[in-house]
């Protein structure tokens, strides 16, 4: 069993084998899981890119480029 030492900054340094085995480099995240039974797992935070699925909305109607350049020729006459 591999282990590690808490510092009284609440710190640890996770011994090279297991950062390997999970994957993970510096500056990555690791999230804490808690088990039944009252015991902890840690697992790296790196979410899948299919998580981000719907954060966005999609755009109403497409605009030319056309359009795009009277846009920016009418709010230039404004100044």
């Amino acid at each position: 069993m591999t282990t590690a030492t808490l510092t009284s900054k609440g710190q640890i340094t996770i011994p090279a084998e297991v950062r390997q085995r999970l994957g993970i480099a510096t500056g990555d995240r690791i999230e804490f899981v808690e088990l039944d039974g009252g015991g902890f797992a840690i697992k790296p935070a790196n979410d899948d890119v299919r998580s981000l699925k719907g954060l966005l909305r999609k755009p109403g109607k497409a605009v030319s480029i056309d359009a795009m350049n009277a846009a920016v020729r009418q709010r230039a006459a404004r100044r």
